[in-house]
């Protein structure tokens, strides 16, 4: 198999458990995807507060729950359709009572109950499963059940590469969620000084034209969709930011 067919196998098998167990055994970690808990602790903190209990899917080894804990937050969920990683990261954490792991798939969450978490954060889950097969059937059962473990004014946060033009109809489809999009760029910059304010959202219309016009084309950024369950979505960032003040 050549580089390219590799790499395209590979991407392929993101979404299946015996991809990652085997990932795991190799790689002792830690990695976070995308971004890291500092770049985006701004923008989280508007949306959500440290009283609030959290689900970070699609966990892996990454630290992102641990940086979270020690900068206030108080109980954060991590799943992983990877049982390997699971038991390492009950293994590193198992003196840090806030950080949960549970070995889980995202398309079917039933251990949990309806509405009882107050924001779901994804860092690259939702892509994955977008390079596999069956993709735009299984990521609208991610997004499902998202949607139904979600409380009212819930919030989903989507750290993806997707544009606009590929994310945006599938979070619509969502009935009764809010949609903002934010963007940061992708590494980080010697000039300290990232080009888009990571905490004002973009204008944002059906077919994303406003967000090529401002970003231009092929922008190097991370696309981030912070989706509010139910009608209060458009005044829940300010609500959480006057509460964690």
């Amino acid at each position: 198999m050549t580089g390219g067919g590799a790499a395209a196998a590979a991407s392929q098998a993101y979404g299946e458990a015996w991809y990652w167990d085997e990932r795991y055994r190799k790689e002792a970690g830690p990695f976070d995807w995308y971004q890291k808990y500092p770049a985006l602790a701004p923008l989280l903190r508007l949306y959500v507060a440290p009283h609030h209990r959290l689900l970070l899917v699609g966990c892996g080894n990454s630290v992102f729950g641990e940086n979270m804990i020690d900068d206030g937050y108080q109980d954060v969920v991590n799943v992983d359709i990877s049982s390997v990683v699971i038991e390492q990261m009950k293994k590193k954490y198992h003196d840090k009572p806030q950080l949960k792991y549970m070995k889980m798939d995202v398309k079917n969450m039933s251990d949990f109950e309806s509405g009882s978490f107050d924001a779901v954060i994804d860092k690259g889950t939702l892509d994955s499963l977008m390079c596999g097969q069956n993709s735009q059937e299984n990521a609208t059962k991610m997004l499902e059940e998202v949607n139904r473990i979600l409380k009212e004014n819930g919030v989903y946060t989507l750290i993806t590469y997707g544009d606009p033009s590929y994310r945006l109809r599938l979070l619509k489809d969502m009935e009764n969620w809010t949609v903002k999009l934010h963007v940061i760029e992708r590494w980080e910059k010697s000039s300290n000084q990232n080009k888009w304010e990571l905490t004002k959202p973009l204008p944002l219309d059906d077919d994303s034209t406003s967000v090529v016009a401002l970003l231009g084309p092929k922008p190097d950024v991370h696309y981030i969709y912070v989706c509010v369950k139910g009608n209060g979505g458009a005044s829940a960032g300010s609500k959480v930011g006057e509460a964690a003040n």
